[in-house]
């Protein structure tokens, strides 16, 4: 239970097809619109305008119900938290000036609980689940987000059943595991995966699935809250976001049009920058071809180190692309070994390490950077959306050096001059 200090009010109303705009009841169990399509949470803006400000929720507890206005949870009493939420929005001064971007900022996701940014989806989604009155949960995951709906669904008391591919990472799988959900691996992608979970459903469990009921993006769209109060309520120039099925990218984007329409923000919204890899790329080129919506990618080619962006089709393919052109923002996809030596440059500079999905961010600026695309000048904000520790053994670093017990440092150890290390051929000045 979240601690009521008498002003909780959430201003939902219902839930309107992103496709279609048929409305659906907000109060009872929903999945995807009659075609097919992801339903969105609507609020009355008017209420919101009329009871809350800026400066009343800059007084409220640093976690993501500090938006509870425009969170769709209606009593306290049902809110499962882990005290998720308000990550930091760190300078990336070094690595940003070395590739031409010294106004280069990473929002980083893995300081949260579970360790990426799904604990956000989890948090709201498993909240609304169980005022709702579900007791049984399933998803298909990448490995990230079934850890984070099995941790919040055992905070919860509710049952979770997760399958995921057999490739993703071990951690995620042992997450799940430790928090009591029903774990099942299989050969093959997420789409396989949610062709499993479909089972469970049809057995009478709630499909949990990326957009696949309505309250993950809520979850994910409290980012865009948070960089608007973290921005002075103000937005970046530009906004690059690794993009699998893109809740985040579509959460952040509906998190700024709420905030336009109550005047809280004002002036042009940031250009969004959708990153996939080389190995993965619908969105992209979907984009590229100038589509409305994303072929699938053949499945026996989806492979990356990014594990979390290896999604062969997206539900939200629309939405995506609908935020990339309106923003006039642009997607891009990077080579897997670009991603792994930023990765490991931005760590060298910075002292941020971020996850293979974030580092893909990286790969991306700079080669936008190099391109053209950006000019320099820009206030560029990342997002890190998870902890490189769930990826330890994709790290390409030296191994150290062995000592013996009672060796010396060696004299170049200790030398004032510069040295120099390697990344996968490249040297980077340390």
């Amino acid at each position: 239970m979240y601690p009521d200090d008498g002003g909780w009010t959430s201003a939902l109303t219902h839930l309107e097809c992103g496709r279609c705009a048929e409305r659906y009841d907000a109060d009872a169990p929903q999945n995807v619109c009659h075609c097919g399509s992801p339903l969105l949470v609507r609020y009355d803006l008017d209420q919101v305008r009329a009871s809350v400000r800026p400066e009343d929720i800059a007084s409220r507890g640093a976690d993501l119900w500090r938006y509870r206005e425009l969170l769709p949870v209606r009593d306290p009493a049902n809110v499962i938290t882990l005290g998720e939420g308000w990550t930091p929005i760190l300078p990336l001064t070094r690595y940003g000036r070395r590739i031409g971007v010294p106004g280069l900022l990473a929002k980083d996701e893995g300081m949260l609980p579970t360790g990426s940014f799904k604990a956000r989806g989890a948090a709201v989604g498993v909240s609304r689940a169980h005022e709702l009155g579900v007791r049984q949960l399933t998803l298909p995951t990448n490995g990230n987000a079934g850890a984070a709906w099995a941790t919040y669904a055992s905070r919860a008391g509710m049952e979770c059943l997760v399958v995921m591919p057999e490739d993703a990472p071990q951690v995620t799988r042992k997450e799940s595991l430790a928090a009591g959900a029903r774990v099942y691996t299989v050969d093959g992608l997420i789409g396989d995966a949610g062709r499993i979970a479909g089972q469970a459903v049809r057995d009478g469990w709630f499909s949990a699935a990326t957009l696949r009921e309505p309250y993950r993006i809520e979850g994910k769209k409290t980012m865009g809250l948070e960089i608007a109060e973290q921005f002075g309520w103000r937005v970046p120039d530009v906004v690059v976001y690794p993009t699998g099925g893109g809740v985040g990218l579509i959460g952040i984007r509906k998190a700024l049009d709420e905030l336009t329409a109550l005047g809280w923000i004002t002036g042009r919204l940031p250009r969004f920058v959708a990153v996939q890899s080389t190995g993965c790329a619908p969105i992209v080129r979907a984009f590229e071809s100038g589509a409305e919506t994303a072929e699938p990618w053949p499945a026996d080619e989806a492979r990356t180190v990014a594990f979390g962006i290896n999604v062969a089709a997206a539900l939200g393919d629309f939405l995506i692309l609908s935020a990339l052109r309106d923003s006039k923002g642009t997607a891009i996809a990077v080579d897997d070994q670009d991603i792994l030596e930023e990765q490991v440059a931005c760590a060298a500079d910075d002292g941020v390490l971020m996850c293979p999905e974030g580092a893909a961010t990286l790969a991306a600026v700079r080669r936008l950077r190099t391109d053209g695309w950006l000019a320099g000048d820009e206030e560029v904000l990342v997002l890190n959306t998870g902890s490189a520790l769930k990826y330890a053994d994709a790290l390409q670093v030296d191994r150290p050096t062995r000592l013996g017990r009672d060796a010396d440092l060696p004299p170049e150890a200790t030398s004032t001059a510069e040295t120099t290390g390697t990344v996968r051929g490249r040297r980077t000045p340390r």
